[in-house]
C-alpha cells in the first residue's frame, strides 16, 4: 500500500491537475466574493446590469452565513464535476497512457493499487475544500461582511468540508466507469448525467432521496426554509460511495478475464 500510494501522489503532483483544480475552487470562491460585493449595494447591483441581477437572483445575503453558505452550495455543484474528473482522470489515465499492463503485472496487490487512488482523490478533495474555505474567509475579510462570529464561521468552514467530502463520496462510481469504459470518456458523460440528474430530482422535490442532489440541498441549495437532507439521504451517499469503491475495486480483480 505505501509503495502504491507513492507512486499515485508522485503522478498527481507531475501533472497539471492539481493546480487546474486548485484555479478551479478559486474562481468560485472569486465569484462568490463578486456576488456579494454586488449585494453589499443596490444601486451598484443596478448599475452592473445583468451580472448584478443574477447576484440578486442568487438568493444569498450579504453576510458571513450567507457568504459561507454560497461557498458551499458552489462546492457542491461545481465540486461533483471537479472532484468527478479527478477521480475519472487518476482511473482513466492508466488506459489512455497504456500503463494498465504494467499495473496489472506488478507485485503489489490490485486492491492496494485501487485503494491508493482513491485515498489521493480523497486527500485532494479535502486540500481543495481547505483552499477554498481559506479564500472564502480572507475574501470576506476584504469585503468586511458583518455578522461574524467564531461560531459562524467554524459552522460555514465545517459545511465546506462535509459538502466536498459528500460530494467526493459520489465520485467513486465514475471510478468504475472509467475502468470498465477504459478510458475519460464514458466516465465524463456519467459525469454529466449525474450533475443534470441531481438537479433535474431535486428541482422536482425529490432530492432528499436521490444521493447526488443530497450534497447540494445540505449546502442550501433549495433556499432557506427548506428541509436538508436527513439521515437517509446521508446514508444514501455513503452507500454509494463504498459500492463505487468496491465494484471498482473487483472490477480491478477481475481485469484480466475482462481483456
Amino acid at each position: 500500500m505505501r509503495e502504491a500510494l507513492l507512486a499515485e501522489v508522485l503522478k498527481l503532483r507531475r501533472s497539471r491537475l492539481p493546480w487546474l483544480t486548485a484555479a478551479a475552487f478559486a474562481i468560485a470562491a472569486a465569484v462568490c466574493g463578486l456576488f456579494m460585493f454586488i449585494l453589499q449595494d443596490t444601486g451598484r447591483a443596478r448599475a452592473l446590469g445583468l451580472l448584478g441581477d443574477k447576484a440578486q437572483l442568487s438568493g444569498a445575503t450579504a453576510d458571513w452565513p450567507g457568504y459561507l453558505a454560497l461557498l458551499a452550495q458552489a462546492t457542491a455543484v461545481g465540486g461533483l464535476l471537479i472532484l468527478g474528473t479527478l477521480t475519472t482522470w487518476l482511473f482513466g489515465r492508466e488506459f489512455s497512457d497504456r500503463t494498465v499492463k504494467d499495473l496489472l503485472a506488478l507485485p503489489t496487490s490490485r486492491s492496494a493499487i485501487v485503494a491508493a487512488k482513491f485515498v489521493v482523490a480523497a486527500g485532494w478533495s479535502l486540500l481543495l475544500a481547505l483552499w477554498t474555505t481559506v479564500l472564502g474567509l480572507l475574501a470576506g475579510m476584504l469585503l468586511e461582511l458583518p455578522g461574524a462570529s467564531t461560531a459562524v464561521l467554524a459552522a460555514g468552514a465545517a459545511r465546506m468540508v462535509i459538502t466536498a467530502l459528500l460530494t467526493y463520496a459520489l465520485t467513486t462510481p465514475f471510478a468504475l466507469v472509467a475502468s470498465a469504459g477504459r478510458g475519460y470518456l464514458p466516465a465524463v458523460g456519467a459525469i454529466f448525467a449525474a450533475l443534470f440528474s441531481s438537479q433535474v430530482v431535486a428541482a422536482l422535490g425529490y432530492g432528499a432521496s436521490f444521493p447526488y442532489s443530497v450534497p447540494g440541498l445540505y449546502a442550501g441549495l433549495a433556499g432557506p426554509g427548506q428541509d436538508a437532507p436527513g439521515p437517509l439521504g446521508h446514508l444514501l451517499v455513503l452507500t454509494v460511495g463504498l459500492t463505487g469503491g468496491a465494484a471498482t475495486m473487483a472490477w480491478w480483480r477481475r481485469a484480466d478475464h475482462d481483456r
